[in-house]
């Protein structure tokens, strides 16, 4: 079950990571022109996935949107990642400190703020784009990248070769990122696919609102936005979209369950 969740999950995140990279050279329709005339066209052959209500092609609008997604979950799991691991490290090291304090206590704080409302207050004073997003999205993931860094860290501190590389005389910083940070790799590789996942629902959900990319730029979430009056009598305005964070996400969701699997033998014997 392990190696089917991971080739599947595989495969939708490459299949869409593919349609971004090819819609950075090319797309069937140029999304930035209106053909009014060609307006909620159903799916059919010129159109495979149809128009929507300014003429568009839905499916060159999904693989550019695709990109937007990708991109905003991607910058902001690096932000995460990059702030958050570094502060796990640390907070490990110095368990017990006002430091290690400080930073939990900082974690909890973040914890109490949605990255929605994070967003809110962000685009109130910076204005509603893609970057505000990406910020508040990566703002986030840094409590989450930190507790589990520093719960993986405080493990490995109390080993043999933790305490020799210690008797050795290397200092608490040196042992982290020679000792500590290899050994905790593989749980931030699996959070990190899952925080991608949430970071695209996220920004769908920001964009839906009116809080991520905008115009003309397109997104996943603002495409659902722009359907949700014209359901009833156009629905593959909202279907195609809906579907494409749908699997995007149980892609990646999947991808992140075989990656554990891979990683744990006792899970992986577990399922066998």
């Amino acid at each position: 079950m392990g190696n089917r969740s991971l080739v599947i999950g595989l495969f939708l995140t490459v299949f869409f990571a593919g349609m971004a990279l090819i819609s950075l050279i090319w797309v069937p329709y140029d999304i930035t022109q209106l053909h009014i005339a060609d307006k909620l066209h159903t799916p059919e052959p010129a159109h495979l996935l149809g128009t929507d209500h300014f003429g568009r092609d839905i499916l060159s609008m999904i693989m550019v949107g695709a990109r937007t997604s990708i991109a905003v979950a991607l910058v902001a799991v690096g932000i995460g990642m990059g702030l958050g691991v570094p502060l796990g490290l640390w907070a490990a090291a110095r368990k017990g400190s006002l430091v290690d304090e400080l930073i939990m206590r900082g974690n909890d704080v973040v914890f109490a703020f949605p990255s929605l409302l994070i967003a809110i207050i962000i685009t109130a004073i910076f204005g509603a784009s893609a970057l505000n997003a990406i910020i508040a999205i990566g703002i986030f993931n840094i409590p989450v990248f930190a507790r589990l860094t520093r719960s993986g860290a405080l493990s490995l501190w109390t080993r043999d070769y933790v305490l020799a590389a210690r008797v050795a005389g290397k200092g608490p910083a040196r042992i982290s990122i020679e000792h500590i940070l290899p050994n905790v790799t593989n749980l931030l590789i699996v959070q990190g696919t899952i925080q991608f996942s949430l970071g695209i629902l996220a920004e769908a959900g920001l964009s839906y609102v009116g809080l991520g990319a905008q115009p003309p730029i397109p997104s996943w979430g603002r495409m659902l936005a722009d359907s949700q009056t014209m359901i009833s009598f156009a629905p593959h305005l909202a279907i195609f979209p809906g579907l494409a964070i749908l699997f995007t996400v149980l892609g990646l969701n999947l991808l992140g369950d075989g990656l554990r699997d891979s990683f744990d033998p006792r899970l992986r014997r577990g399922r066998e």
